[in-house]
C-alpha cells in the first residue's frame, strides 16, 4: 500500500524489482504520481504481508493456505517469534487448486465494440466462459441476439467456451409477465427450448445460462419444471446448463427479485449457478461498498446449505460508484467507474485512499470543481484477495464477473497466479 511520500523507484528497490515491470504488471495511469493508499501488487513468486494487530504465524499460516512452521522457515524466524504490528513477512506460493471462471459483456447497438472485443481478448486467457448479455427470450419463444462479433474467435483463440445467456428482459427491464409466458406456455416453452439449442449449434455455445429476474413468486416452481426440461434437453445435446440466482439468505426472503429464485432446485437440476453477490451500493442507493464481504459470505454459507460448494459460483463486480453526497432517494444516480478510473479521480483530486476492514474494501472522497462533494467504492487487489481467500476457504467452483470493459488488471494478475483456470472443449 502507498504511503505518503513513497515513490516507485524506492518501491522497486524494497522488493528488488524494476519501476518499469511494476508499472506495466498494475497498468499505474500515473507512475509519476501515486496515489496514498493505493493498493500495488509486486511482480513476484509469492507474496509479501504485513503483520496486522491480533495476527499469530498460525492465523496467517491459515489465511494463506500454508503452515507457521514454512513461514517460520522461510522469513528465518523462530516459530514462537512474537509478531510486531508492520513486520513484513514473506507467504511462499502455494499450489494452485482448479477454478472455473466467467465474464459477462455487454454489447451495445448492432456490433461487438472494438473496446469490448479487445477487453474480451485480454480476459480470455484467465476465462472458463465468455458471455454476451444477452439472447431475450420473445412471448412467442422466439430469440433475438446480441451482437456477436468476433466472439467466438476470440474465445476459441484461447480455449474459452462460450456461454449463451437467455433472459427475460423486455423494453430493457425484467419483466414477470414474459415470464409468465415462457414458463406456463407449452407450445411457447418447446419452441423456446427448440430455439436455443439451435442458436446453440449455430454459435457454438457450450453452456447455456438463464438469467430469469423479478419472475411471479407463484411461477418458482414453474420455473424449476421448466429447468428440468431445459436440462434434460441439453444435456442430450452436449450441452451445459446453468443459471443466475438473486443474493438470498434464507429460503424464505421475501421480495419480488428473490422468491422465484429456489436455490435447492436449482442446486439439484442445474449444473452450475452463479450466485449475484455485488449490487450493495447501487447507482440509486446511497454510498457504500459494492460487495462487502460479510454480506457476500452470508449469501454463500446460506447457498452451502441448499447445494454443494462444487456447483456455487460467486458473482464479482469489476466496478465500483462515484457517489455525489448528499445522497438523496430518487437524486442524481451515482456513476459507474472502473478501478483504474477510480485511481485517476483520486491522483486528480489529491485524495487519500482508505480501506474499510469490515467490507474488505477500498474507498475515498474528494470535492470536484463546483464544490460538491463525492464519496467513490471501488475495488482493489486488496479486496480480490479477500474474495479469493473465500472461494478457497468454503472450496467454490469459481467466480464470474459483472462486467467486461471495466479495467482491473490487477484482478488477472492475481486471479492467474492463485488458481488455475479450468479450460473446456470449444464446440
Amino acid at each position: 500500500m502507498v504511503k505518503q511520500g513513497d515513490t516507485l523507484s524506492a518501491i522497486a528497490s524494497q522488493y528488488r524489482t524494476t519501476v518499469n515491470e511494476i508499472t506495466e504488471t498494475n497498468e499505474i495511469p500515473n507512475p509519476d504520481s501515486l496515489v496514498v493508499g493505493q493498493t500495488i501488487v509486486i511482480p513476484i513468486a509469492g507474496q509479501f504481508y504485513d503483520v496486522q494487530q491480533g495476527d499469530t504465524l498460525t492465523s496467517i499460516a491459515r489465511r494463506f493456505n500454508t503452515t507457521a512452521a514454512e513461514l517460520a522457515r522461510v522469513n528465518r524466524i523462530q516459530l514462537n517469534t512474537v509478531l510486531q504490528i508492520g513486520f513484513r513477512l514473506y507467504i511462499p506460493p502455494v499450489p494452485k487448486r482448479d477454478i472455473e471462471s466467467n465474464a459477462y459483456l455487454e454489447p451495445r447497438g448492432n456490433q461487438v465494440s472494438e473496446n469490448l472485443q479487445q477487453a474480451a481478448r485480454e480476459a480470455s486467457p484467465y476465462l472458463t466462459y465468455l458471455g454476451a448479455f444477452s439472447f431475450q427470450a420473445q412471448r412467442d419463444g422466439t430469440l433475438v441476439a446480441p451482437p456477436l462479433t468476433n466472439l467466438r474467435s476470440i474465445a476459441e483463440n484461447q480455449n474459452t467456451a462460450l456461454m449463451m445467456i437467455i433472459t427475460n428482459l423486455e423494453n430493457q427491464a425484467f419483466s414477470d409477465e414474459l415470464g409468465r409466458i415462457l414458463l406456463n406456455d407449452d407450445a411457447v416453452k418447446r419452441r423456446l427450448l427448440n430455439e436455443i439449442v439451435e442458436n446453440a449449434r449455430r454459435y457454438g455455445f457450450f453452456d447455456i445460462h438463464f438469467d430469469f429476474e423479478y419472475l411471479r413468486p407463484q411461477d418458482r416452481e414453474a420455473y424449476n419444471q421448466f429447468l428440468r426440461e431445459a436440462r434434460d434437453l441439453f444435456h442430450r445435446e452436449g450441452l451445459e446448463i446453468s443459471t443466475a440466482l438473486a443474493p438470498k439468505t434464507s429460503a424464505t426472503q421475501q421480495g419480488r427479485w428473490y422468491e422465484a429464485h429456489d436455490y435447492r432446485a436449482h442446486g439439484q437440476i442445474v449444473d452450475f449457478v452463479v450466485l449475484m453477490t455485488y449490487e450493495w451500493g447501487y447507482s440509486g442507493g446511497p454510498a457504500q461498498a459494492v460487495s462487502p464481504i460479510g454480506p457476500v459470505r452470508d449469501v454463500i454459507e446460506y447457498a452451502l446449505t441448499e447445494m454443494p460448494a462444487n456447483k456455487i459460483v460467486m458473482g464479482q463486480n469489476l466496478y465500483g460508484y462515484d457517489w455525489t453526497l448528499p445522497y438523496t432517494a430518487g437524486g442524481t444516480p451515482a456513476r459507474a467507474i472502473s478501478p483504474q478510473q477510480a485511481l485517476v479521480i483520486a491522483d486528480q483530486n489529491n485524495a487519500t485512499i482508505q480501506y474499510d476492514q469490515t467490507a474488505q474494501a477500498p474507498f475515498f472522497r474528494y470535492t470536484d470543481a463546483e464544490n460538491r462533494r463525492h464519496e467513490v467504492w471501488f475495488e482493489d487487489a486488496r479486496s480480490i484477495q479477500a474474495k479469493f481467500n473465500l472461494i478457497k476457504e468454503l472450496n467454490l467452483r469459481g467466480i464470474s464477473y459483472w462486467k467486461l470493459g471495466l479495467s482491473f488488471p490487477q484482478n488477472w494478475l492475481l486471479l492467474s497466479d492463485q488458481f488455475n483456470i479450468v479450460k473446456k472443449t470449444f464446440r
